[in-house]
């Protein structure tokens, strides 16, 4: 790992941040570099097997330039304190569009073509908010085959709130919190049934 530049103490740290407020930008970057062992002791404790501590580090830093660019030290706390906030709440911030990134990896899967060739796959369902799961299923030449399938592959339940949320039956779309509250339900627990059942409807295409 990089060998970082001790820490300011609390006169040269005020000293600087005066500078950089009237304009000094070799004083922002002298606050950046003495920061960096900071940015470096908190992006550690996100480290594993998976995971750069260069990357980590570079997306820390981007937390403390947040810090450094909003920090009033006239208020007469320590930098560090506030910047390690901000280099915990960007790191936690890119671990959880990570953790969403991961969790969409398999709707890509392809579930087939349209009349061009065009591949659709489960994204283009379960993402779409402007067109609903059967126009572009409807592309393929099978949404007779999905209205078929809904009443005998999906349950009460899944069938209500594809229902619901697609639009079905001239119904209007509604969002996934406004069917939660409908049934009584988490919102997270409406989505959990909605890509069952939209998984369900994928394997009749199978």
């Amino acid at each position: 790992m990089n060998t970082f530049l001790m820490p300011l103490n609390a006169e040269e740290e005020k000293d600087y941040l005066k500078k950089m407020k009237e304009g000094d930008q070799e004083a922002r970057h002298t606050l950046i570099e003495r920061n960096l062992r900071l940015v470096a002791h908190i992006s550690k404790k996100y480290q594993n097997g998976d995971e750069d501590m260069e990357d980590l580090i570079s997306i820390g830093t981007i937390g403390l330039i947040k810090a450094i660019s909003t920090f009033n030290y006239e208020r007469g706390n320590r930098l560090a304190t506030y910047a390690a906030r901000c280099i915990d709440n960007e790191l936690l911030m890119y671990f959880r569009g990570k953790k969403k990134t991961s969790r969409e990896v398999s709707l890509y899967e392809p579930i087939g073509t349209d009349k061009e060739g065009n591949q659709i796959n489960l994204m283009d369902v379960v993402e779409s908010t402007d067109r609903d799961i059967f126009e572009i299923i409807e592309l393929k030449g099978n949404a007779k085959k999905v209205y078929e399938m809904i009443p005998q592959v999906l349950s009460r339940r899944e069938q209500e709130i594809i229902k619901w949320r697609y639009g079905l039956y001239n119904q209007k779309p509604v969002t996934q919190r406004e069917i939660a509250e409908k049934l009584g339900i988490s919102r997270s627990y409406v989505s959990r049934i909605e890509k069952r059942a939209l998984e369900k409807l994928k394997q009749c295409f199978a």
